[in-house]
């Protein structure tokens, strides 16, 4: 093997450790909300206890939400009847304890009984993809205003 060769083996080898985080998933689920990364500061407005369940697209360009957003099945977006879009959410699985912060961009649940749906990606975090519904907390945040405001 000549040295050209090993250069562009480590070269390409170096590239894909620099790629290779930026396709994760933006969703952060932990078992313990304090130590969820998030960029701002929210606190608890409300808190409803339900039914989740999960919703997914099978075309690779994704669909429209209510929004005008197009969903992907690893967004941390979900789909509510009544909250405003825009709202962050914390979801909690009641059975695990895991969480994850969602925004508010489509809306539904449209069956009896359901409090919220997930994306399939929120749902494989939070431990219920498998199940199809969940019992879980949602706790609607609102920001905290910083003492500089």
């Amino acid at each position: 093997m000549n040295l050209t060769r090993k250069f562009k083996s480590v070269a390409l080898a170096i590239a894909g450790v620099i790629l290779l985080p930026s396709c994760a998933t933006t969703g952060h689920a932990s078992t313990n909300p304090k130590t969820q990364p998030t960029d701002e500061a929210f606190a608890v407005q409300s808190v409803q206890h339900g039914k989740a369940s999960w919703y997914s697209v099978h075309c690779a360009g994704g669909s429209r939400t209510a929004s005008g957003q197009r969903m992907t099945n690893q967004s941390a977006t979900a789909a509510h009847k009544t909250l405003p879009m825009g709202t962050r959410v914390r979801v909690t699985n009641v059975s695990n304890g895991k969480s994850e912060v969602l925004t508010i961009n489509d809306r539904g649940p449209f069956v009896k009984g359901r409090i919220i749906d997930v994306t399939k990606g929120s749902a494989e975090r939070l431990g219920f993809v498998k199940n199809g519904i969940a019992v879980v907390r949602v706790e609607v945040l609102g920001k905290i205003k910083s003492l500089l405001d």
